[in-house]
Order: structure tokens, then C-alpha cells, then sequence
């Protein structure tokens, strides 16, 4: 379909589909649907609001809430009148929404909960640039402020006539080099930059997925992921443009029911999410009888025949090899599968490196993730899966009319139409970033004769000990984080003698282990300073890092007994680590593992 702008295919998809829903929200216990009529009203009296308001085309407009119908509505309707929107998290604190704020001039906010709104009305006593907060939802108490409004009495501001001309004005302007987008990134390394993605960077974008994959106006998908990320926000778009119903999971806490009650064919996530499904069934695997753990081991090696060695070289397997895995899909594969709504067709990967053990896992159990790999500044997809001849290790093979060549230091560049236009006002910073076309991403890797990408390092997160050897720490955090009793992990060793780390245990499985080795404890504080625990983790630790060179493993360690979290500024929204902050957090700590 041709348009010019994302507004438009909306309104064509309003008068193709009219009664079929377009997404869905959850009320107590019940998921209601919004008609593609419905939705597309919603949009035009928005978009009509905001003109109402004086809204001036390519001005930006911020949205700080947690997925729900009115952010998309929201978004749908501010690019239609060829505004801008910038997304924030909802877990930004008013610091971090204050620097957006000011950075991208905002005069117009809208909140989505209570949170939300208490962190942002802090900015409306000084703030030169923010006029107003539009709050979603009519259970936020708006504290008796003047500049607050709910959405409802926003929206219900009767339209002027010049409102409704100037909308359509806008609908006739608008062209695909219209900003439509600022994405401020999670800022790991510094203060956040605001990527600039035009019409055209989300209009090829999603051309090029529907060239990679299949999509049906019958499927359904669960948005999980914070549409304030580049990945979550493209995905929704590119669903709504095939007519895939949208399902907006408000809590992130309540996943697993989402999924079960759902039964979705899509949901995107991070690696960290499959990780942790990994280590719970691996400590269902501890606690099991022999009996169910013989009988998973051989479904799974059943699934590792059928799933890796045949149907992903679409080979055909054998009669033999095909009944025993019908025999295992229903024993045991089938309830794995289950996890997930049981109807699961493709599960989009990406944001962080994920061990191809993890994915190669899930292939097995017969869960379609598609690892990808790309960046903000890339419109997310660079790499993705193709449907056969994957290579787990890798992050796929170059999606359609993009393309990826390796720089100086192995470094992964990257030319296409989804490449942003710059960081908004970094003049300097966007040079630095730009070889000619191509992108620097900060990445090394490989290709292989197949044009499959493989990642070897995060070349700014490189860390280099006082003898002169480089780590890359990534690369030992994603096998580490596999053991099932660890959590998290960070490691130490830029300008250091050897390397070390912190590291969060899984709490569920390491109590469960002291319960099963009769040591007792009153406490999590109890249990990280056992001597038995501490031997535990450092014959796993021995273990896990066989592969690595001597100067790469962890010689010190410390048990830490709480998470490291994103409230707590250690994790980016994303769930990055935040080294610079947790190094200086628990210098202490790292100093006493050096004898400093």
C-alpha cells in the first residue's frame, strides 16, 4: 500500500475493516476490543484536540505512560497532523523526564497513571517549556493543578471550524520526510541523544518486514514490550498496518496470565525474558522426580532432532522421528509450548545478546524466536532469522533493502532506509556516528559466506585490565546468566589486574538448594555469606567459563542480596546494565575484591 503518511494507512484500514477490532485492553478481568471505527475516531479527536490546543506541525509532543490503547491512539494522532511524538518510559524518573522535556522543548504531556503524573507535575512550577499535562486515565488525581487536564475533557474541548480545516490541511501536507518520531536513547553511556526517524525510516521499515514475513488480518499479538522502545513501538505499527489485532498488556508483572488468556501469535521480547523462563524450568528440572526429569530430557532431545536437525534445514524427517515427536509434543512439549498461549507462530527477539544455547532450546520445545539485531538508530531490524538454515549463534541474515559491510576494529556499519536522520540537536555527535552513509554502531562483528551476522563485541562496553587485555564482558554475562542460579551478573575489570563481579543469585533456587543441603538461614544476607554457598558458586563458576582464556574469567566475585533494578538507576528501561553507575555504586565492594 502507497501513503504518505503512517495516519493515512490507518484511515484506510478504519474503512476496510470498520467493525473487526483493531486492539484490545484489559478491564478487571475482562480483555475488551476497540473497533477499527471506534479507533480511528478516537484518533481524529485527538488529532483535532491537539490543533484545538494549537498544536504546530513538526512540533514534539511527549507521551510518559505504560502501554495501553490511548499511547497508540495518542501517537497515531499526533504524526497525523504531522507532529512529532516522543516517547518516555513510564519507569523515567522526573529527572530524566525533565531532561527530555527541556531538550525537546515539550509544551504538551500526557501521563498514563499516578506514577506518571506525580513525577511530571514536579517540572510545571519552573519549567519554561511545559504547559500542560494530559492525563489518561480518570483515577489519577490531578492535585488541583491548573495545567493538568483529563483526557476525556481534553478531548470533549468543542473543535473550532479553522480546527477541522486545519486537520485535513495537514492530511494534504504531509509527506514521508515529515519528522515523525524522537526516541532518546537509554543513555548506558552518557546523557541521553534523541534519534530523529522520519515517515519514510517506519514507511520502509515496514515494507521490508512484510517482504521477510507472513502475516494474516486473523492473527493476534501481545504487546509486552514498552512502546517507548523502538522495537515494541515498530512492531505495533507494522501489526496495525496487516490488520493484527493488538493486545496491550498494561503490567509486566502479570505476563504469564496476558499470555494464557491471549493465546497470541506474536509477542516481541528481550533476551532477558527468555532467560528467565530457561532457569525456571530448570529449577522445575531440580526439584523434579527422576522419573519427569528422564521423561523432559528425552522430549527435548526429541524436540533438538525433529525441530533443529530436520524442519530447520527444512528437511523431512523420518516416520520413526515423527511419531516420537508427536508422542513428546504431547507429553511434554506441548505444556512447555503452553507457557506461551499454546498458539505462539513467531516470537521477535532482540535489544541484548542472547546465548544460541537459550535459543536453540526453544527451537527445540517448538517456539519460533526470531532473534533480530539492530539498534534505535536503525529503526530496531538490521538482521533477522530467515524461516530455514538458521545459524543460532548469529542474529540473522540482512533484512530487505538495508545493509551491514564490517569497518575498521571489525566494527558493524550499517546504509539503509531505516537508518535515523541524526541526533536531534547533537549536531557534532551525529558526524561522529556517520562514516558518508553508513553507520557506525558501535558493534563488532563477522559475516559468514551464508550473510549471516554474528556479534563478537560491544565495541564502547570493551573493558581493558591493567595488563593490557581486552574483555568483553557481554560475552561472559550471557553465558553466565544462563546457570540457573544466577540472576544477574556484572563484570568488572577496566583497568584492573584481573577480572571480577557482582552477581545477584536466583533467591528461589539457591533457598531451595540450602533446603536440600541442610544449611540453614534466616535470611538472604545469611545465605550469600555461607562458606558452602560461596564454594557452590565458585565450582560453577569454574565450570561456565571452560571456554574462556585465563586473562577473560572471574577470579573474585561478591553475592550481592538485592537486584540490581531501573528504580534504583542501576538498569536502563531496557534492562542494560548501568556500569558507570553500578561501578561507582559499589566501589566499596569492587575495591575490597582487589584488596584496594
Amino acid at each position: 500500500m502507497k501513503y504518505k503518511n503512517l495516519g493515512a494507512n490507518i484511515r484506510e484500514n478504519v474503512k476496510r475493516y470498520q467493525h473487526k477490532n483493531a486492539v484490545y485492553y484489559k478491564s478487571k478481568s475482562e480483555w475488551k476490543g476497540i473497533s477499527w471505527k471506534d479507533f480511528g475516531a478516537q484518533i481524529e479527536n485527538f488529532s483535532l484536540a491537539l490543533l484545538n490546543f494549537g498544536v504546530d506541525a513538526q512540533q514534539n509532543v511527549a507521551i510518559y505512560a505504560q502501554n495501553m490503547p490511548e499511547w497508540i491512539v495518542a501517537d497515531l494522532a499526533i504524526m497525523s497532523i504531522r507532529a512529532v511524538t516522543v516517547p518516555l518510559y513510564a519507569t523515567n524518573s522526573a529527572k530524566e523526564v525533565e531532561y527530555i522535556v527541556n531538550d525537546a522543548e515539550i509544551s504538551v504531556l500526557f501521563v498514563g497513571e499516578q506514577e506518571q503524573y506525580d513525577e511530571a507535575v514536579k517540572l510545571l512550577k519552573d519549567n519554561k517549556f511545559l504547559n500542560l499535562i494530559v492525563a489518561f486515565r480518570e483515577d489519577i488525581q490531578l492535585n488541583g493543578s491548573d495545567n493538568s487536564i483529563y483526557l476525556k475533557d481534553f478531548i470533549l474541548s468543542e473543535p473550532i471550524e479553522r480546527a477541522n480545516i486545519e486537520l485535513q490541511k495537514r492530511y494534504d501536507e504531509s509527506k514521508l520526510s515529515d519528522l515523525a518520531c524522537i526516541i532518546y536513547t537509554s543513555g548506558t553511556t552518557g546523557e541521553p541523544k534523541g534519534v530523529m526517524l522520519d515517515h519514510a525510516n517506519f514507511v520502509d521499515t515496514i515494507k521490508a518486514h512484510e517482504i521477510e514475513l507472513e502475516f494474516s488480518d486473523k492473527e493476534s499479538s501481545l504487546s509486552f514490550l514498552p512502546l517507548s522502545h523502538v522495537f515494541e513501538h515498530n512492531w505495533v505499527l507494522l501489526c496495525l498496518h496487516n490488520g493484527i489485532e493488538v493486545y496491550f498488556n498494561e503490567s509486566p508483572k502479570l505476563i504469564a496470565n496476558a499470555l494464557k488468556e491471549v493465546k497470541p501469535n506474536y509477542m516481541c521480547a528481550v533476551p532477558r525474558f527468555y532467560e528467565k523462563i530457561y532457569g525456571a524450568i530448570q529449577e522445575a528440572i531440580n526439584t523434579s522426580s527422576v522419573v519427569k526429569n528422564e521423561l523432559l530430557k528425552w522430549a527435548v532431545s526429541v524436540g533438538e532432532k525433529y525441530n533443529n536437525e530436520f524442519k530447520r534445514y527444512n528437511k523431512e524427517p523420518s516416520a520413526i522421528l515423527k511419531t516420537k515427536y508427536k508422542i513428546a509434543d504431547k507429553l511434554v512439549l506441548g505444556k512447555l509450548k503452553d507457557i506461551f498461549g499454546g498458539e505462539i507462530k513467531m516470537m521477535p527477539c532482540g535489544g541484548a545478546p542472547v546465548d544460541a544455547s537459550i535459543v536453540a532450546y526453544f527451537h527445540a520445545i517448538g517456539i519460533n524466536v526470531k532473534v533480530g539485531y539492530g539498534l534505535t538508530e536503525t529503526m530496531a531490524t538490521v538482521t533477522l532469522f530467515s524461516d530455514t538454515d538458521i545459524e543460532f549463534a548469529s542474529v540473522g541474515k540482512t533484512l530487505a533493502g538495508s545493509e551491514i559491510k564490517i569497518g575498521d576494529n571489525n566494527e558493524i556499519l550499517v546504509r539503509g532506509p531505516g537508518v535515523m536522520k541524526g541526533y536531534y540537536k547533537k549536531q557534532k555527535q551525529t558526524e561522529e556516528t556517520f562514516i558518508g552513509e553508513w553507520l557506525r554502531t558501535g558493534d563488532a562483528g563477522r559475516i559468514d559466506e551464508q550473510g549471516n551476522l554474528y556479534i563478537t563485541d560491544r565495541i564502547k562496553d570493551l573493558m581493558k585490565t591493567s595488563g593490557g587485555k581486552y574483555i568483553a564482558p557481554q560475552k561472559l554475562e550471557t553465558v553466565l546468566i544462563n546457570d540457573a542460579f544466577i540472576d544477574q551478573i556484572a563484570i568488572i575489570g577496566d583497568q584492573k589486574k584481573y577480572v571480577s563481579a557482582l552477581m545477584v543469585p536466583n533467591f528461589d533456587a539457591l533457598k531451595e538448594y540450602a533446603k536440600k543441603n541442610k544449611i540453614s538461614f534466616e535470611s538472604v544476607e545469611d545465605l550469600i555469606s555461607n562458606s558452602h554457598i560461596i564454594e557452590m558458586f565458585k565450582e560453577r563458576f569454574d565450570e561456565l567459563q571452560k571456554s574462556f582464556s585465563g586473562f577473560e574469567k572471574i577470579k573474585k566475585f561478591t553475592l550481592l542480596p538485592k537486584e540490581f533494578s531501573i528504580a534504583a538507576g542501576e538498569l536502563t528501561a531496557t534492562l542494560k546494565l548501568k556500569r558507570k553507575i553500578i561501578t561507582k555504586k559499589y566501589k566499596e565492594l569492587i575495591d575490597k575484591m582487589y584488596g584496594e
